[in-house]
């Protein structure tokens, strides 16, 4: 039996007349005055409506097409944890634009080849921000954003669902971040995450811990509730992790989605009883066991996860109707159609091999921006091969096993170790550094920088400091060893897997490193 799964039938095409941001809010277009976001705190929260919600992406569409911008030109938004944030996404989306969400944290070192690859034709911006330099385009401040929100209401813009619609940056193993278009109808797809992951209902309240300019809050916690007609609920900037369960108990949240860390951290504190709460949702990176049982135990509800990648979205997951098997990541979500692949095409069960997901799925990317040749690579004889490595059970369950090449996840966001080690090897004091994600307890990973330094080994809060001037924070190795040698091929190329095997025989001394 080979490594093939299709649960179910292929989900219908989106209708031919398609917007991204027209569709998430049709629904709630029915039910004008229901609670489409609050954003919650412990003192107070921020309430909105469908009907404002609509108010203002429209409005916001028309202040963009008054600016004259060419249909399809691309908006960069450096923006921070506010409601700027949908509302800029969604408004670029109905006036026909292309919005690129950025990380907040990212240094303008990062910023700047990121922007000259997408040659964007605004900017729009939040304070004390790290804008590109020099600027490749005008740029509008949050104040002026919601100037354009009192714009007369624009119509959406009605056409090609195949048309790119937004993009994303994700890391290549080249070190080399790469823009992923995605078409319209990426959120059509999201559907199949409603019963497949989510099971999610009209009359649900799904709060989301995560920042809003954030793409899993963006997805998960927003345009999924909003295309349902569900409730977002979605913290203040300023909450700190030991107040989300009460406000979870205060606002009768029904479905919790965070990462792998909120939970854990939230396991530090004495939860509420939170008698609304039917399950909880990760995705991100990998959910340690301990902590889905401990959840399980102080909460009485079950955590489903998701595996995805910033190509394709999540096409694996648990959900309520099919839980996980123990140590899996669950099966394909129905409608979809997923493979395990080895040289010759799908593996037998059992058998490890590279996931890959059908080159026809709706939700998969249209290319990377520029890079034709590294958006055809990915592609293999009607698969697109997302090089993580997996096995397939009889029952269509998927086993995680590592990723083929060495890219590191840190706190949900895929990190290159290229990135990280080329800013490393800036500081004076380091010859050469090679960086992994390694284990400090059962459930959580940190980035290790193993470095050769010129001379005596540096301080590790030296260290520390200079990462934190060249990278954003999530990027920042969190422990420093000094090593006599980094391991290398013979067309001297770094072995990291090498590196990380020494590490686990013992052979390397890693303070920290959880045992085993």
């Amino acid at each position: 039996m080979l490594s093939i799964d299709a649960p179910g039938p292929r989900l219908a095409p989106p209708p031919a007349a398609f917007n991204l941001a027209q569709y998430v809010l049709a629904d709630g277009a029915a039910h004008p005055d229901k609670l489409a976001l609050s954003v919650v705190g412990p003192t107070r929260s921020d309430d909105w409506s469908h009907a404002r919600l609509s108010r203002a992406v429209l409005g916001i569409a028309g202040g963009f097409q008054a600016l004259g911008l060419a249909p399809g030109s691309r908006v960069l938004l450096r923006l921070g944890n506010s409601v700027e944030f949908p509302l800029a996404f969604l408004g670029a989306i109905a006036a026909g634009l292309v919005p690129v969400p950025t990380s907040s944290q990212l240094t303008g070192a990062e910023i700047t080849p990121m922007a000259g690859m997408l040659d964007p034709a605004l900017i729009v911006a939040g304070p004390g921000i790290a804008l590109p330099a020099p600027l490749p385009a005008p740029v509008i401040t949050e104040a002026e954003l919601h100037d354009l929100a009192g714009h007369a209401p624009a119509a959406p813009v009605m056409g090609d669902p195949d048309r790119p619609a937004y993009a994303v940056f994700t890391s290549g193993t080249s070190g080399t971040p790469r823009a992923v278009v995605h078409a319209h109808r990426a959120i059509w797809a999201r559907r199949m995450m409603w019963d497949g992951w989510y099971g999610l209902r009209p009359d649900d309240r799904l709060m989301h811990a995560g920042a809003f300019n954030w793409t899993y809050t963006l997805g998960t916690g927003l345009m999924d509730p909003w295309s349902r007609g569900a409730t977002a609920l979605i913290p203040a900037a300023d909450t700190r992790v030991a107040d989300l369960p009460g406000l979870m108990a205060a606002h009768n949240a029904t479905i919790f989605a965070a990462a792998p860390g909120v939970y854990r951290q939230m396991l530090r504190h004495d939860l509420p009883p939170l008698p609304t709460l039917r399950h909880g949702l990760s995705a991100g990176e990998k959910l340690a066991e301990s902590i889905r049982d401990a959840w399980q135990g102080a909460t009485g509800t079950a955590i489903y996860e998701a595996f995805g990648m910033s190509e394709c979205s999540t096409f694996v997951s648990g959900a309520p109707d099919r839980p996980a098997p123990t140590g899996t990541l669950g099966r394909a979500q129905p409608g979809r159609r997923i493979a395990v692949l080895g040289a010759d095409g799908p593996v037998r069960r059992a058998t490890p091999g590279v996931l890959a997901v059908a080159a026809d799925d709706p939700g998969l990317m249209l290319g990377y921006l520029g890079a034709e040749d590294e958006t055809r690579a990915r592609f293999r004889d009607g698969w697109f091969v997302t090089g993580d490595s997996v096995s397939m059970a009889k029952d269509g369950a998927i086993t995680y096993l590592g990723r083929e090449d060495d890219m590191m996840n840190a706190g949900g966001y895929r990190v290159s170790p290229v990135e990280v080690e080329a800013a490393m090897a800036a500081h004076p004091g380091v010859h050469e550094a090679a960086c992994l994600t390694l284990k400090v307890s059962d459930s959580a990973s940190v980035i290790a920088c193993f470095y050769v330094p010129e001379a005596a080994p540096t301080e590790q809060v030296d260290l520390s400091a200079h990462a934190h001037t060249r990278l954003a924070h999530y990027k920042c190795p969190r422990l420093f060893v000094a090593v006599d040698a980094l391991p290398r091929g013979a067309n001297n190329k770094l072995l990291r897997r090498v590196l990380r095997d020494r590490v686990e025989a013992g052979e390397i001394a890693v303070p920290g490193l959880r045992a085993g």
